[in-house]
């Protein structure tokens, strides 16, 4: 089930790609950081064939996928034959992605909903690696886009206000969600992350996987 975001609740099948251009400090799947040539297959990554995939995806009963990383346009082309197939098939796809890669136009044609999660200085990230203007602006440009921000804290709020102002992003396509890895502190932020998004005309989303389910893989 899709945890976060706009189809937050939505039954899915989540396709997870490996290797990512970031290192944010709280992200929760950094065993998809590893390097391939030292991680060890079938524990930390599964190597698959286009037809594999389709033939995984397509053995549940459900038509709602989520492409997830990593940072999955590092393999946008690669992805093409992939989704293709899947949209001949009747399927809705989304993808999660850092806002720091631009989609190529063949890749947003077969697209239904971007979440990009621009990462702000709580990922303690530097802003020249995480902030790629030009990308972030390609997206504003999408109506299939929407905007996911990382919060921690109230001081977070105004960062996120200055990325909407300078690259155009839809107030009513910002999405704000809690930083968490346990429901404690997913619940006790999303308390007065609520009321702030009341006050600025922002969504709010939770983690539904954390609070069903803790930290956990495969959920």
């Amino acid at each position: 089930m899709q945890g976060e975001g706009v189809y937050s609740g939505t039954p899915s099948v989540f396709l997870r790609t490996y290797h990512c251009n970031l290192s944010c400090t709280w992200c929760d799947s950094k065993y998809t950081w590893l390097d391939q040539d030292k991680s060890k297959a079938g524990v930390e990554y599964v190597p698959m064939s286009t037809a594999t995939i389709l033939e995984k995806v397509t053995g549940y009963e459900c038509k709602h996928l989520v492409l997830t990383g990593g940072e999955p346009l590092l393999h946008q082309r690669s992805a093409l034959p992939v989704l293709a197939s899947l949209k001949k098939w009747g399927f809705f796809i989304e993808v999660e992605t850092n806002g720091t890669l631009a989609p190529m136009p063949e890749f947003v044609k077969l697209i239904d909903c971007f979440n990009v999660s621009p990462k702000i200085s709580n990922s303690l990230v530097e802003a020249k690696v995480r902030v790629r203007p030009a990308a972030l602006r390609e997206f504003a440009k999408l109506d299939k886009a929407w905007f996911k921000f990382v919060v921690c804290d109230e001081a977070d709020i105004a960062e996120v206000e200055e990325m909407v102002a300078k690259f155009g992003m839809r107030r009513d396509r910002v999405i704000l969600m809690p930083e968490g890895i346990d429901a404690t502190t997913v619940l006790a932020r999303s308390r007065w992350l609520v009321e702030a998004c009341k006050e600025k005309g922002f969504r709010f989303t939770p983690r539904l996987q954390i609070l069903l389910y803790g930290n956990t893989r495969g959920t």
